[in-house]
């Protein structure tokens, strides 16, 4: 008679039960960078896609701040043939009669044009960039909270394109100035310097302004329909919320997408619960301890008030907070002092968006070599050297381009070290409230925002000093924070209080 096979798990079913059950083998824990790094791949295609298309969010910043420049500007004015319109004054057209002059290009060219922004009413123009900034503060504190709690971070980005979309075609709607101030504030924040280059270009095609807000809005909208799709939540996200199986779902697609696999036997775990195996005659399965994280996820959330309580984070956050407005009050008041400079608007905010290409870049390369503490201090002083000098130099003659060279290095040092307090702030917090410490360190970017448009106003010398000292200040505030190069990326308080110890 022929022998009878059976499979593996059959013959497991038929040991004797005076015979000890087979064991099944131990179960590692591992937290996600070491997941990544043994079994998913740290940087394979998978990250490479993510990494493409949530950059091109940040290009969509520069549409929706920076137009506030074109939209904004004081456009060119000429008197009317055969009245009388003498300026030997130097008053503008503050000093003649209405009559007497008219706008270059029709009254629809800007804001400034359409509701008359002049004169004793310039102080507007100051007021509704505040308020607009006032509305990405707000945005950036209710975002950064629900992008770690409730919609994770393509569920806030979703949202936060669409309400771009929206608000910007409504702005281009507004009927009067008190209008378009309110609709102004409800947007929020996201940058990329590319943007600020390929709005120049917009802004030259579409002259009137309300056209150009239509035409700076367009960009949010395409992104939800044909880029967000393909953009897949965040892994820590999911473990930080205690969904564990999404997690793992998550990463065994990063593994197959890099051309790895991801064995059995492996489990995601916050860095404070990860050790070499989950003992299996514990009493405590895989199931039961899933079930315990999915019970108690809101426990692994924290918020602003925790990385307050924690002396590891709470220096760290008044610094970073410090850091980010300074900043702030340097880049956004150098961008938009692009006003008060007499040359060509187009050609400069171009030149300002071009230098801060070559910032990332050699930041980037020299981010691993020299860290992050000492790049921060250097870009800061160089921003606010080359600020200084524009302080002393005047605007006429060949000394307009020596001032507009120093705006282009202040600009250039300055978004190397955003480029640098983005990486260095998100490293500086746990991952349970880096999202949180990371929107209130934007909160205090927006305040510093909130301020640049009142220096800009001041005009003459007085921004570039104002700049100078935020640039020398934020770099002695650098020395004060920890150096994070080659440190791990902690999940919670307790790991990093671990791996400090």
């Amino acid at each position: 008679m022929a022998a009878t096979t059976f499979p593996s798990d059959d013959i497991d079913n038929l040991r004797s039960p005076l015979l000890p059950p087979k064991k099944k083998p131990p179960t590692e824990k591992l937290c996600i960078d070491d997941m990544l790094r043994k079994h998913c791949g740290e940087f394979g295609r998978w990250q490479l896609k993510h990494f493409i298309l949530t950059s091109l969010a940040w290009a969509l910043e520069a549409f929706h701040t920076m137009v506030m420049i074109f939209a904004d500007r004081e456009p060119d004015w000429r008197c009317v043939s055969g009245s009388v319109c003498d300026d030997s004054g130097g008053g503008g057209v503050c000093g003649l009669s209405p009559e007497s002059w008219e706008w270059v290009g029709g009254r629809g060219g800007s804001t400034v044009s359409d509701w008359s922004l002049i004169c004793g009413n310039k102080f507007k123009v100051g007021l509704v960039q505040a308020v607009f900034f006032a509305g990405c503060m707000i945005g950036a504190g209710i975002f950064g909270h629900l992008s770690d709690s409730s919609l994770g971070r393509k569920g806030s980005l979703t949202v936060v394109c669409a309400m771009n979309t929206i608000f910007g075609f409504l702005t281009a709607l507004s009927p009067n100035y008190w209008i378009y101030r309110g609709a102004a504030g409800m947007s929020t924040f996201y940058f990329f310097s590319g943007g600020i280059a390929l709005l120049s270009g917009v802004a030259y095609i579409f002259q009137t302004w309300r056209y150009l807000y239509i035409a700076s809005s367009i960009p949010s909208f395409l992104y939800i329909i044909l880029v967000l799709p393909f953009i897949s939540e965040s892994p820590r996200w999911y473990l930080v919320r205690g969904n564990v199986t999404e997690a793992m779902k998550l990463m065994s697609t990063i593994a197959s997408s890099n051309g790895k696999h991801l064995p059995d036997g492996v489990l995601l775990a916050l860095d404070d619960e990860t050790s070499s195996t989950i003992n299996q005659g514990s009493g405590y399965d895989i199931t039961t301890m899933m079930t315990y994280k999915n019970e108690n996820k809101d426990a692994l959330v924290g918020s602003i008030i925790d990385v307050v309580r924690s002396p590891i984070t709470r220096m760290r956050l008044f610094i970073a907070v410090a850091l980010n407005f300074l900043g702030s009050v340097v880049y956004y008041g150098l961008s938009l002092n692009v006003m008060n400079l007499e040359t060509n608007l187009y050609l400069n905010v171009m030149l300002n968006s071009v230098a801060e290409m070559p910032a990332f870049t050699i930041t980037a390369v020299l981010l691993d070599r020299f860290g992050r503490k000492p790049l921060t201090v250097a870009t800061m002083w160089f921003s606010g050297f080359f600020c200084l000098m524009g302080s002393l130099v005047g605007n006429v003659g060949v000394w307009k381009m020596v001032r507009m060279v120093c705006g282009v290095l202040g600009i250039f040092g300055m978004a190397g070290t955003y480029n640098l307090l983005f990486i260095y702030t998100a490293e500086l917090f746990p991952t349970v409230v880096r999202n949180a410490a990371l929107g209130c360190t934007t909160q205090a970017s927006q305040m510093g925002a909130i301020l640049a448009p009142f220096v800009v106003v001041l005009g003459g010398w007085l921004p570039f000093a104002v700049f100078a000292a935020c640039g020398i200040v934020g770099g002695m505030f650098a020395f004060n924070l920890p150096e994070t190069l080659n440190q791990p990326l902690y999940d919670t308080f307790g790991g990093m209080e671990a791996g400090l110890a």
